[in-house]
């Protein structure tokens, strides 16, 4: 949890909610097909429904903001790099929007490619 002081108090921000702001701004990005949470036991990543958006999210806190880690799984066709500099720039503009906190980083793995449409 990370909070900021206004004149009035003390605004707290859960991780969770965090990590939700980012997963659903990711998916709203041209060739993300989902967010993706690994399976340990065999590797394989693993599609998340919109309800688990924010276990493909890791969030820590530094003194000077906000680092994101995203695994998503990209859509067949579409430049890779591009994708993942699109998802970069919106979750970063999201992010600080919705919390007013800067956000210093913003790391995307890339765990599979489906075809778009594809569930």
């Amino acid at each position: 949890m990370t909070g900021t002081k206004t004149p009035l108090g003390r605004i707290i921000i859960a991780d969770e909610v965090i990590a939700t702001i980012a997963g659903l701004a990711a998916t709203e990005c041209y060739g993300i097909v989902g967010m993706a949470a690994r399976r340990f036991k065999d590797g394989i990543a693993e599609l998340l429904g919109r309800e688990n958006l924010s276990r493909g999210v890791v969030v820590s806190f530094k003194e000077d903001g906000i680092r994101i880690d995203l695994n998503v799984i990209v859509g067949y066709g579409t430049r890779i790099s591009e994708v993942a500099h699109n998802v970069s720039s919106q979750v970063r503009y999201r992010v600080e929007q919705s919390t007013g906190m800067p956000v210093w980083g913003v790391n995307i793995s890339v765990q599979g490619v489906r075809a778009i449409g594809e569930r």
